[in-house]
Parts: C-alpha cells; sequence; structure tokens
C-alpha cells in the first residue's frame, strides 16, 4: 500500500444514458489524488465510437478516445445509469475481451448489470443500486447482496447507488498510495473518508418501510430519538397503545421488520454516528446508545459490522471531528 511506481491507467467506459454522478464522483478522486507525488494516475474516457455521449440528465460529455481503440487499463471503472438497462453490445463484447487483463474491475451502481452481461460477475458475490437488485438476480451466476455501499470479490469491486461510487473511489486510493492520501482527497471534496464497504446503503429510517398507522409511525420516531430509552415491545406497545403480541404483529406487518431488529439497526447506527462524530469514549457511547456495557455494543458491531466499536472509529471517523 502507498506505492505507485509506474503509470496506472484508470479508464471509465461512457455511454448514452450513463449518469453524470457515476462518472463525475469517481473521476474526481482520482483526479484529487493524481496530485499525489507518488501517484502515477492517467485517467482516460472512452465510449463506443469514440464519439459525445448525452447522460440521463442531458450533459454532454465527450470522450477521449474510441472504445474499440482502447486497450485494457489497470482500473477499469464502469458506471451506471439508463442506458445500462439496454446494454449497448458493443460495450459487452469490449469487457468480455479486454476486462479479465485489467488489474482490477469496478462498477458503480447499475454498472453492474454490464459487467453481469459480459460474465464478469459469474461466481461472485456483487453489489449494485438497491432499486435495480432484482435486475441483478436475473442473473443466476451472481450472488446479489444489495445491503453494503460496496463489495470487494477478488480482483472485482462492485457498488451501490450513485455517492457510493466515491467511497469506494476513495477506498482504491488507499489502497493504492495508502489513508493519509486518501483522507486528503476526501477533504478536499469535502466528503468523510469514513464509510466501511459493508455499511447499508440507507439509514435505519429510509431502509425500513415508514408504517402507515400513525400510533407505529410515533413508535419509530421515538425508538430513533430514544435509543437509551426502554425499548422492549412491552414499553413500546403501550406507547402505541396496544397489546404487546398485537403492537408486534402490526410493527412487523408495516414495517417489513421486528421491532428487536428495528431497534438493534436504530442503536447500532446512532453508535456509528457518535463514534464517527464525537469524541466520547466507547464505554459513554454504549450507555448513550441503550446497549448498557461496552462488551453488549462490541458484540452488536462485530454482528452488524464486522469490526469492533474501537477499530470502526479508528478506521472512519475523520481526524476534524471535535
Amino acid at each position: 500500500m502507498g506505492r505507485m511506481q509506474k503509470p496506472h491507467t484508470v479508464l471509465f467506459v461512457l455511454y448514452d444514458g450513463v449518469q453524470s454522478l457515476d462518472v463525475s464522483g469517481p473521476l474526481e478522486v482520482f483526479a484529487g489524488a493524481a496530485r499525489h507525488p507518488r501517484a502515477t494516475y492517467d485517467i482516460r474516457t472512452a465510449s463506443p465510437g469514440g464519439g459525445t455521449v448525452r447522460t440521463y440528465s442531458g450533459l454532454g460529455l465527450a470522450p477521449d478516445q474510441d472504445l474499440a481503440d482502447t486497450p485494457a487499463p489497470d482500473t477499469l471503472v464502469v458506471p451506471g445509469g439508463e442506458g445500462a438497462f439496454a446494454p449497448d453490445p458493443r460495450i459487452v463484447g469490449w469487457l468480455r475481451e479486454h476486462a479479465p487483463y485489467a488489474r482490477r474491475v469496478v462498477s458503480v451502481c447499475t454498472g453492474s448489470l454490464l459487467l453481469a452481461e459480459a460474465g464478469l460477475l459469474d461466481g461472485r458475490r456483487a453489489t449494485t443500486h438497491w432499486a435495480h437488485a432484482d435486475k441483478l438476480r436475473r442473473h443466476p451466476g451472481v450472488t446479489v447482496d444489495p445491503d453494503p455501499i460496496y463489495i470487494r470479490d477478488g480482483d472485482v469491486y462492485t457498488s451501490a447507488g450513485v455517492t457510493s461510487g466515491i467511497d469506494l473511489a476513495l477506498a482504491l486510493v488507499e489502497e493504492d498510495l495508502g489513508r493519509e492520501t486518501a483522507l486528503t482527497v476526501a477533504r478536499h471534496l469535502v466528503v468523510y473518508l469514513r464509510r466501511p464497504g459493508n455499511q447499508a446503503q440507507f439509514s435505519v429510517q429510509l431502509a425500513a418501510q415508514t408504517a402507515r398507522r400513525e400510533p407505529l409511525r410515533d413508535v419509530q420516531q421515538w425508538i430513533t430519538e430514544h435509543p437509551a430509552a426502554d425499548l422492549g415491545v412491552e414499553a413500546l406497545a403501550a406507547r402505541a397503545s396496544l397489546s404487546p403480541r398485537q403492537f408486534a404483529r402490526a410493527f412487523r406487518d408495516e414495517t417489513g421488520t421486528t421491532p428487536g431488529r428495528y431497534v438493534d439497526r436504530v442503536r447500532v447506527e446512532a453508535a456509528r454516528r457518535l463514534l464517527e462524530d464525537t469524541g466520547d469514549g466507547v464505554e459513554e457511547v454504549s450507555r448513550a446508545c441503550g446497549y448498557g456495557t461496552p462488551e453488549a455494543m462490541r458484540r452488536a458491531f462485530l454482528r452488524t459490522l464486522g469490526t469492533s466499536p474501537a477499530e470502526y472509529r479508528r478506521r472512519f471517523r475523520p481526524s476534524t471531528a471535535p
């Protein structure tokens, strides 16, 4: 890590209907890192035929070259967009022929559909934008996990929707040039170098459905605002004026998850934010988030995020946090 000696080509594949942020976000990360004294990034863009492409939002992008004349790069980035839903056979053919020779292959958002169409995700675990996970599941050789913001499986990296491409690009820069360089780029772009790849695409409030009935919605809001309170089923049922059995059934039916799982996820998210944004100790954070003991919080983090609270803070708390 932290060493680049020979030129390292980063190629972005462009096409009509591409999502502009899937291109510009990761590209700005690599461009920022290219200013590092040890960086040797050579950033290129290519499209079928070499002509200007029109993004989904109507922005015109002029590529550097014709994809057909482009050799396999060191890092291949395939962004997503509406154009990935009906793959251009020229792109799919080029990917089949050249992608296996790239040092690493990266997709952003629904760019994973292009990789899957080319057979590059067969036998691999991959993610994509949550709303299009079912499209990726149409490829039976792919193990689809719609929750993480990015996944690495060997030399193939897939990421979730739009801004997660920035998270993944920062992780790649850290892999190439070290954490300090990645932090410098993140600060320049005014983003945090803090989201682990297995962090969920959504906050708990967005990932779970909102209950239809007002008493249950009020309970959801109460849980979010009071993670340290008694959030057992009996206490929550009393707030909704329901019996524990009625409450548990209604909550699951209307939100798609059980009260216990919802509480667990809210508490992990609350603890994660305190670890990222404050200097509070692990014991203090565990009490503030309803765990009672640091050990209980540690077990919850290991189960949900695959890392301990202390390690999470070390890796993902910005050095500028208070």
